[in-house]
């Protein structure tokens, strides 16, 4: 029977950060039966996880969302590095990915850090109805090569009051929607966001790591510096540290802790 857990990422308490469903498999899987488990799951993404033969990796790591694969997802790695080193795997961690190249994962001040390729986004015109799907002003918009839009606030209470139909947010870009601001002065971290991908089956995303590939170095350019904390303000809310490191430029770093709320057993 397969194994399954259930890991709350970004987060040191249960029932708060993104929940992933975590399956650590024994060999190689079908793509069909992963999809059927992640729309079984209805989690915002189910991580499947297989040993690799390739002496750059230790891990084979695959994402799906109820609907679809994806390209890269943060906190279903974070989930999937908390379970290995919950079974005993000594990182650093170094997952293969089909999209992403090998991504790393290493425990460094209590926290597990994810070593991603940085997508700092393009300026672009804001895409017309989007103000009004989202209910509140933009101040500038941008994609990046995650397939995502970014477009910043005003303000970190605008972000916080969104309440958008996800029916209104289908089709402003491939992935999902961004949606950023700079933090009201004296907070602990430095940028809000929330993340909104309809088309790929998820009306909001909880905390979204792929995300802060493309915030981060966005906020880093904005507001100077390279290492910040941030906070994705859903309903259940994660806090992420990020770093653009000097040494390694077209990377980010993203820090978090992550907690295991269930597991078991598949029957089929």
């Amino acid at each position: 029977m397969t194994r399954f857990r259930v890991v709350d990422a970004f987060t040191d308490r249960p029932f708060s950060g993104n929940p992933a469903a975590v399956i650590v498999l024994d060999g190689p899987h079908d793509a069909r039966w992963a999809q059927q488990v992640a729309a079984e799951f209805n989690l915002s993404e189910t991580a499947f996880v297989v040993p690799d033969a390739d002496p750059a990796a230790d891990y084979g790591l695959r994402w799906f969302t109820p609907a679809v694969e994806v390209a890269l997802c943060g906190h279903a790695t974070l989930a999937a590095a908390h379970a290995l080193a919950e079974d005993g795997v000594v990182g650093p961690i170094r997952f293969s990915t089909r999209w992403s190249g090998v991504l790393t994962v290493e425990r460094r001040d209590g926290r597990l850090w994810m070593d991603f390729p940085a997508h700092p986004p393009q300026e672009a015109p804001v895409p017309d109805g989007l103000a009004e799907a989202l209910g509140a002003g933009i101040v500038r918009a941008g994609t990046a090569g995650t397939g995502d839009l970014i477009v910043e606030l005003a303000e970190e209470s605008a972000v916080r009051g969104l309440d958008p139909a996800p029916s209104r947010l289908g089709g402003y870009a491939e992935r999902g929607v961004i949606v950023t601001a700079r933090a009201d002065e004296g907070r602990p971290y430095a940028f809000v966001s929330r993340f909104f991908a309809t088309d790929v089956g998820v009306d909001e995303d909880p905390v979204t790591g792929s995300a802060h590939t493309v915030l981060t170095p966005y906020w880093a350019e904005r507001l100077g510096g390279t290492a910040f904390e941030a906070l994705q303000c859903s309903a259940r809310g994660g806090r992420l540290s990020v770093e653009v490191p000097p040494e390694e430029p077209g990377r980010v770093r993203i820090g978090g802790s992550a907690v295991t709320v269930s597991e078991g057993h598949l029957a089929v």
